[in-house]
């Protein structure tokens, strides 16, 4: 189970006195995720085989959380702020938002989260940032921006959620507004440093109401019926005006016609990139999984073309068993 021997500062964590609802009755919703994954599992060399973090209550018995906590789990446990284990099942990991959903396998017998809006949030607000645990594992966080962001591993949200100060166990954390509505789940830590060349600690969040649209699917069929997307195995970042390839997911389709690490990719299907935004929305606009993605790529002073036949992600992946 996850260690719940650390706490937050008093000076971060929030004072009940400060809500107009029961905090800690609403912390009580947040529950801790632990999955245990097998070591031959295709994300087991990148996220580990032991994983923990938290989850939000949204239906009775369904647990919101950051998908990369369950993706391919062999076992999974809730844990409520009490102490009980329940065990429960991946039931549904949506690539595009990054969400998981865990269907519980016992009775939780804890009230669920109301979705809130984050539409209007720009800026400013204060909310609560909750991994499990109650209180001892709560902070006062703000908005401090919604922005674009695009992850290594051919990801992109349009508007993500930035609060500060960061959340040192952040994965899955709810984000919790001034009205006791989840606002979203916690994926990463960032940095940014200020114009004094500060560093600024910031956890991204994925908003709700990215889940709204998708979630009745996912609750009934584990997935949505939008055919996946082209996916690559490549793992790159922005180095200048290009795109540096990092590494390359062992097996994965950008690695078989010979995409290396170092690589520099400068186009997709003749059109010039130059952001990791830019690079993944070019391939997906191919078409669907399967499509021919043509990437122009710098190599020792020499342009290149590489076509990369593209797959769908889920299908390198374990699916989830129910025990």
């Amino acid at each position: 189970m996850a260690s719940t021997d650390w706490k937050i500062p008093q000076e971060l964590r929030p004072d009940p006195d400060d809500y107009g609802f029961d905090l800690d009755r609403t912390l009580q919703s947040v529950v801790g995720v632990t999955t245990s994954v097998p070591a031959d599992a295709f994300t087991a060399p990148v996220l580990g085989t032991e994983r923990a973090g938290s989850g939000a209550v949204i239906r009775d018995g369904l647990v919101l959380t950051i998908g990369y906590l369950i993706t391919e789990a062999e076992t999974v446990w809730l844990t409520s702020a009490d102490g009980r284990a329940i065990p429960g099942h991946p039931l549904a990991l949506d690539q595009e938002t990054g969400f998981g959903l865990v269907q519980a396998l016992g009775r939780l017998n804890l009230p669920p989260f109301d979705l809130g809006d984050p539409a209007a949030m720009t800026g400013g607000e204060p909310c609560v940032l909750a991994a499990a645990g109650g209180r001892h594992h709560a902070i006062e966080t703000t908005v401090v921006g919604r922005q674009e962001f695009a992850g290594y591993w051919e990801y992109v949200l349009d508007d993500a959620i930035f609060t500060a100060p960061a959340h040192p166990f952040w994965g899955g954390a709810a984000l919790i507004g001034e009205d006791g509505k989840l606002l979203g789940v916690g994926s990463l830590v960032v940095q940014q440093s200020d114009e004094d060349g500060d560093r600024l600690d910031m956890n991204m969040v994925v908003p709700v109401d990215r889940l709204t649209p998708v979630l009745d699917d996912l609750a009934m069929y584990g997935g949505t019926d939008k055919p996946p997307r082209p996916w690559l195995g490549i793992y790159a970042a922005e180095d200048g005006d290009t795109i540096a390839v990092g590494s390359l997911a062992t097996g994965g389709p950008a690695e078989r016609p010979g995409i290396r690490k170092g690589d520099r990719i400068v186009g997709v299907r003749g059109e010039p990139v130059s952001s990791l935004a830019g690079l993944w929305r070019k391939i997906w606009a191919t078409g669907v999984a399967g499509a021919i993605v043509t990437l122009q790529v710098e190599r020792a002073g020499n342009r290149i073309e590489v076509p990369v036949t593209s797959a769908s992600r889920t299908s390198f992946l374990r699916a989830p068993r129910l025990h």
